[in-house]
């Protein structure tokens, strides 16, 4: 059976609709950055998306060619998530959204390496005709966070951020947005395809021990 990482770290791809404390390892993605809009047509976020998901499968469907990746298993491609920020702000003005910058990622796995995201690029480019090249390999450390799933529009994000909020301060922690740790979404639902009312997002936001 293919791994699943949502299967497999249960603690940080399925939590509860209630507040709960994480300390999350380091790890591998495939990112795209960008600003801007997300939800016009035709933008930036949208392009992010588009080029992640075609290396992250040509990477997944590597044993299909004659490249062999070391210590390759079969497995299933993880969920987008993002990250993203306003310059100034220490949260999110969700009636501003031309002002936001982001980092859309895709989670590697363990045996993926720098070599293998770059021949994934330039076979993806070569097979759809398409530049790959802001793909880039980004290795993130993300640490001790208070998350909680999100159901409902992403406009309605603020009501479950709130929640976090007031959690962490009543476990003692304090929120530590900076410019290297941001808010960070985990989208487990297809966008396309479910109702707004309905939508599953992981809501993350980094915090340290309150002095």
């Amino acid at each position: 059976m293919a791994f699943d990482v949502k299967k497999e770290l249960k603690e940080f791809y399925q939590p509860k609709t209630k507040p709960s404390i994480v300390t999350l390892p380091k790890a591998n993605y495939l990112a795209v950055r960008g600003t801007g809009n997300p939800n016009q047509e035709k933008s930036a976020y949208k392009e992010s998306i588009e080029l992640l998901y075609g290396v992250a499968y040509t990477l997944k469907m590597s044993y299909k060619t004659d490249y062999k990746i070391e210590g390759f298993y079969d497995y299933v491609v993880p969920p987008l998530e993002g990250f993203w920020w306003q310059e100034g702000l220490r949260g999110v003005d969700y009636g501003h959204k031309e002002h936001f910058s982001f980092i859309s990622i895709i989670r590697l796995p363990d045996f993926v390496t720098k070599t293998d995201v770059y021949w994934a690029i330039k076979t993806a480019g070569r097979k759809k005709k398409r530049d790959f090249s802001k793909v880039e390999w980004m290795t993130y450390d993300e640490g001790l966070c208070v998350q909680c799933l999100h159901i409902g529009p992403y406009d309605e994000e603020p009501k479950t951020v709130a929640l976090m909020h007031q959690f962490l301060e009543e476990e003692g922690y304090e929120l530590d947005i900076t410019d290297e740790r941001m808010h960070h979404e985990i989208y487990l639902s297809d966008v396309r395809k479910t109702a707004p009312e309905k939508l599953k997002t992981i809501l993350r936001h980094p915090i340290k021990v309150k002095k």
